[in-house]
């Protein structure tokens, strides 16, 4: 697919779970979501076990990717209680990883983190009792404020946000329902309604829906690799989304269809 002269697209993909076996399986994919956008967006699991193995293949794979490549680490990337393993090796490679900042991307302000897990709604864990329950509910906090300070950065017009847990509910229903409060949170809702963004992007649940609204109606995509591929088996599993480039304040981002 041609580049656009009047809108950015961006690939969307998480939950590509690499492992020791992964080496040359990936390449042709990657090089497909390369030609058809201007920027990949990896959203999390990006590895099985977060080993530095698997983050060195990972890297390999991704020399057949010539646009600016942006990520957020997922809760496998920290399996083996080294995240920051994954991420210097996939920065060497010319990823940017993002947990609690900002980049742009020709004109697309992008604000990323891992988020974390709690519930939603009425169903939220509450910071109380136990101290590992106030653990637990602090984390997610702290995630939020990381998302918010993230987003305060941003001064463009155009702005996406990239998460690996989900900050709705809507985008995890199919998952069973006993785990729901471990595929999100909606404390990581409340950061995007008091800096609203065009989309909002996340993987993590694989078996959830592929499209919901926050609150406030913005867009948010599960785009959980294991998803795309059973819900769309015609089409490459990654979502190609593409905002213009000009910011026009009436225009929405859109998808679109990937060959």
């Amino acid at each position: 697919m041609p580049k656009s002269a009047t809108h950015v697209r961006f690939a969307v993909v998480g939950d590509i779970h690499v492992n020791k076996d992964s080496g040359g399986t990936l390449r042709g994919f990657f090089a497909q979501a390369s030609e058809a956008a201007d920027a990949l967006l990896l959203c999390g699991d990006l590895t099985d076990y977060g080993t530095a193995e698997e983050a060195h293949i990972l890297a390999d794979e991704l020399g057949a990717v010539s646009v600016p490549i942006i990520a957020v680490l997922g809760n496998h990337d920290y399996e083996s209680g080294t995240p920051e393993v994954v991420v210097e090796t996939l920065t060497r490679a010319g990823v940017r990883v993002l947990d609690g900042e900002a980049c742009e991307i020709e004109g697309v302000g992008i604000a990323g983190i891992k988020g974390f897990a709690g519930g939603y709604g009425r169903g939220s864990l509450g910071a109380w009792g136990e101290p590992a329950i106030k653990m637990f509910v602090q984390e997610a906090l702290h995630e939020a404020m990381k998302l918010e300070s993230a987003l305060a950065k941003l001064r463009m017009p155009r702005r996406i946000a990239m998460l690996h847990y989900s900050p709705i509910a809507g985008t995890i229903q199919g998952e069973p329902l006993e785990i729901f409060p471990f595929l999100g949170s909606s404390r990581l809702e409340e950061p995007l309604l008091r800096y609203p963004v065009d989309a909002v992007f996340h993987g993590h649940a694989h078996r959830g829906t592929l499209e919901g609204k926050t609150i406030n109606g913005v867009p948010v995509f599960n785009v959980a690799k294991p998803l795309l591929t059973r819900s769309r088996p015609d089409r490459p599993p990654f979502l190609l989304y593409e905002l213009p480039r000009e910011p026009v304040e009436e225009a929405q981002g859109t998808l679109v269809a990937t060959p």
